[in-house]
């Protein structure tokens, strides 16, 4: 059995929580939990996202990348960026692995956090 069995939190540093709490909840749809403080959690598919301001340098600068999953891409990529998101390509194929074709975007967040929308397209 292997000893790390899911992701269960995600941290992205913000330098703004409100906007940042805006984006994620009224731009991007994901489900909002509740906030605690300078702490910001979301709901994932049962990961948690938690947004807030660095606690310290050594957490300043760190910035993962989510790679937030969706059904149609090409929808996705038109309805967030008529809506303002800034994205840094267009939606395209990663890999294509038997009958199964990955495709990305990617963007930036209100908080210049890269993320990236995928698509997992059966042929």
């Amino acid at each position: 059995m292997s000893l790390i069995q899911q992701i269960k939190q995600i941290y992205i540093p913000v330098k703004e929580l409100d906007r940042a709490v805006q984006f994620y909840r009224e731009t991007l749809e994901v489900p909002f939990l509740f906030q605690a403080g300078k702490l910001a959690f979301f709901d994932c598919g049962g990961v948690r996202l938690m947004l807030s301001p660095p606690e310290n340098e050594d957490f300043a600068t760190s910035s993962p990348i989510l790679y937030l999953s969706v059904e149609s891409i090409d929808d996705a990529y038109v309805q967030l960026k008529n809506v303002g998101v800034s994205f840094i390509d267009q939606p395209h194929l990663v890999a294509k692995m038997d009958t199964t074709e990955t495709w990305m975007s990617f963007f930036r967040d209100s908080e210049h956090n890269l993320l990236a929308l995928l698509c997992e397209k059966t042929t």
